[in-house]
């Protein structure tokens, strides 16, 4: 018995050597005098070290896991066979964990995107449905805040209006590494179907809520919002049940007159803090609509222009009468609904992300 592990990686880029060869390079030039003497070019040189080491280390680690496993085989087969099955159970079990790492290792190399690195700006409207819709998108909010706690990345509400039954819209940063490239395949219509708890005759029901995401990309953004491009508003931040945050107007909503992009922001109790927060949002939305100005293509794909309706949906959550998410871009499916719902969606994510780069590339399969 051997054990083996397919290392190819979708996308043919991730070449070990290459990446070995290029942390050399690096870590002699941060050995060279006067390397922090430009100390922007410095940090960028050792935040590029730190990402590729990240993702070779484990790489190599799993490889030597595995040929460590193989030994450990020969030695078990020289052994009495009564243990047989306990030794089987050890050795599923190790080669289980070395695929499961694999697996992350592999969907990290596909992220290769110019902004993938970034954190995030993380929208869900809700759409046809009424309060149902609504409900469903405080199902998908805390869907998404599990994953997310899951990964250790940090998260702050910026926005959120609620309504009854649950939440109309509300938008999040995700602070982490990767958080845009893991996260950008989420953009689109996830559709519900279940028996409404909001129908006394328990019938079933369909809802919509829309996702819309944004990588956080203020820093490397250059251009000027002038003043006379934009109308800032303030208004009084409230809380659940109609309770407000505070007694002042802090909450702030900015809306850019060309491009008709409104941002929002009363997480802070400073009308200041959440002034900078909207514009740091605005720019980001901004960059990313002027690029698609430049780019046709990325314009006819925009997710924002799409109705949240019946026919435009990415995903669907089915309730009842079976329990099933599927995606209907790349097939994968799961009837662990229970699992998804609690943020487990990483096979979605990887999925996609393999999905993604075949249609890139023109891959039929």
């Amino acid at each position: 018995m051997t054990c083996t592990i397919d290392f190819s990686i979708p996308g043919g880029d991730f070449d070990p050597d290459v990446k070995l060869k290029r942390i050399e390079q690096l870590q002699q030039d941060s050995a060279e005098p006067g390397f922090w003497n430009d100390r922007e070019q410095a940090e960028r040189i050792m935040q590029e070290l730190k990402e590729l080491t990240d993702l070779l280390q484990p790489w190599q680690q799993v490889k030597d896991d595995l040929e460590e496993l193989n030994e450990y085989i020969l030695l078990v087969g020289e052994e009495d066979e009564g243990d047989n099955e306990v030794y089987e159970t050890e050795i599923s079990q190790r080669l289980n964990k070395l695929q499961s790492i694999y697996r992350n290792i592999r969907t990290s190399a596909l992220l290769d995107g110019p902004y993938d690195k970034n954190s995030i700006y993380f929208t869900i409207h809700s759409g046809a449905g009424g309060t149902e819709a609504c409900d469903w998108v405080q199902m998908l909010y805390r869907m998404y805040l599990r994953w997310a706690e899951n990964r250790d990345y940090t998260l702050s509400t910026l926005d959120m209006l609620e309504a009854e039954g649950g939440i109309k819209s509300v938008t999040l940063e995700i602070t982490g590494l990767y958080a845009y490239g893991y996260l950008k395949g989420e953009a689109g219509i996830h559709r519900l179907v279940r028996i409404s708890p909001f129908d006394s005759n328990k019938r079933r029901h369909t809802s919509f809520a829309s996702v819309h995401v944004t990588p956080v990309i203020d820093d490397e953004i250059d251009f000027e919002i002038r003043s006379e491009d934009i109308n800032v508003d303030t208004y009084r931040a409230s809380g659940a049940g109609g309770q407000h945050v505070n007694t002042t107007d802090s909450a702030v909503r900015i809306t850019h007159f060309e491009s008709g992009i409104v941002v929002q922001c009363q997480n802070e109790r400073s009308q200041h803090k959440n002034r900078a927060t909207a514009l740091k949002m605005l720019r980001s939305k901004l960059y990313e609509y002027y690029e698609a100005q430049r780019d046709v293509e990325r314009s006819k794909h925009s997710i924002e222009k799409k109705d949240i309706s019946w026919g435009n949906q990415i995903r669907s959550y089915v309730f009842h009468p079976y329990t099933m998410v599927k995606d209907h871009r790349t097939g994968e499916q799961s009837g662990n609904l229970q699992a998804i719902m609690d943020g487990n969606i990483n096979t979605f994510i990887e999925a996609y992300l393999i999905w993604n780069w075949e249609q890139g590339n023109g891959s039929s399969s």
